[in-house]
């Protein structure tokens, strides 16, 4: 550990009234400074989220517990996926995928929870450790796992590994430039993406579900490294300065697609031409790891916008979202979707939602907050999303089990 990662590892909230009450020199020395810092924000983002969004990336197939053996994989003979009852429309596992989010999100509402009660009181540089070793063990109790119970507990790694990070890190921002939000936030969303498609892509490329996850075992000590190796020591900076809002809106372009009559399958009925057109030649285990990959896109995109769009009223973002709920459950009951393709669009268009509202809502705290009380603000903050995420998950099991008993 390097002279200011050894200052960084012992600040405490204490310490950092003390430095608030201070008069500073120019705090980052220098522009190469600057850089370092939003660099380490940004892959600190990035391998904070990894293993969260690649356990859920990887729910189907941890509740379908597929394990290698020898050169061949084979789904053991576990909890298998199986349709509610024969008559179901829907491919349904026997336990809901919403069981991989509530074992991937409770563990972080607990520990935002009681972060305010006294995780202020061990220095940072412990709470990184911490954070990088859960990380790590996650991947590999989950590939080596021979249950899906004990899969669940590497997903709980993975869960106390994200949110002592968050807490951590959110809080760390206090002492930096507030442009290192926007970089926090844009590594968030990168994990997003990169985290779903390297699972997506490696899946794809014939590498097994054990394999892939321990090819991730980097992620961790990057994320060490990015602390330790690349910020600068922590200082409260007194002279912040506004960045101008600025929204910059692209109109959206349609391109039709060219007419193409079919000289054949004009006998075929209206619901027969219905699933034609809805089918796809994906697996369900495919079309999930897609979901992921493609919400995770729009999660990025959106998280990194910062410095071309702020929204104040980030109320507007959970009304949206509603009406996306709103619109895929009627299209469940009454099936007017024709292609998976609009489906993968909305899930693109809802990723941009989410993340807006997570970079949007940080900003205005750091930007309404005064210094003294900003450390604690954003560390208090990060408990809505996971809140809404454990309420969400929640609810989603009691749906799944509804859903999938529809004849």
């Amino acid at each position: 550990m390097g002279g200011c990662a050894g200052s960084r590892g012992h600040l405490s909230d204490s310490d950092s009234e003390e430095t608030a009450s201070e008069p500073q020199a120019p705090l980052l020395g220098s522009q190469g400074a600057h850089w370092k810092n939003a660099v380490g924000f940004w892959f600190l983002g990035l391998c904070n989220n990894f293993s969260y969004v690649v356990m859920l990336s990887a729910a189907h197939d941890i509740l379908s517990h597929k394990k290698e053996a020898g050169n061949h994989t084979h789904v053991d003979p576990g909890p298998i996926p199986i349709p509610h009852n024969g008559s179901s429309r829907f491919d349904c596992n026997s336990v809901s995928t919403a069981a991989v989010l509530l074992a991937d999100i409770l563990p972080t509402l607990l520990i935002k929870f009681l972060a305010p009660l006294g995780l202020h009181l061990l220095p940072y540089s412990p709470r990184v450790l911490v954070s990088g070793i859960c990380s790590a063990g996650s991947f590999v109790l989950v590939a080596f796992s021979h249950s899906v119970w004990v899969s669940l507990c590497g997903v709980v790694l993975a869960s106390i590994s994200s949110g002592l990070g968050e807490v951590t890190f959110l809080s760390l921002t206090a002492f930096y430039s507030r442009a290192v939000i926007s970089w926090w936030s844009s590594g968030t969303g990168g994990a997003g993406l990169l985290g779903a498609l390297s699972y997506l892509g490696l899946t794809q490329a014939g590498l097994s579900p054990q394999h892939t996850l321990l090819s991730m075992l980097g992620i961790p000590i990057l994320l060490l490294a990015s602390y330790f190796l690349l910020l600068t020591a922590p200082e409260h900076d007194p002279r912040r300065e506004e960045e101008a809002d600025t929204a910059a809106q692209q109109p959206l372009i349609g391109v039709d697609a060219p007419a193409c009559k079919p000289n054949f399958g004009w006998n075929l009925s209206l619901q027969e031409r219905w699933t034609v057109f809805k089918n796809t030649s994906l697996s369900h285990p495919q079309q999930y790891r897609w979901y992921q990959m493609l919400y995770q896109a729009g999660v990025f995109v959106s998280r990194s916008s910062l410095r071309c769009c702020h929204i104040r009223l980030t109320w507007i973002l959970a009304l949206l979202q509603c009406l996306n709920l709103a619109f895929l459950l009627a299209d469940i009951f009454l099936r007017f979707l024709p292609s998976i393709y609009i489906v993968f669009l909305i899930v693109v268009y809802e990723g941009l939602l989410g993340g807006a509202a997570y970079v949007n809502t940080f900003h205005n705290i750091a930007v309404e907050t005064s210094d003294k009380h900003r450390e604690f603000a954003m560390a208090a903050a990060c408990i809505s999303d996971t809140l809404g995420i454990s309420l969400s998950g929640a609810l989603a099991m009691p749906v799944h089990n509804f859903l999938c008993r529809l004849p």
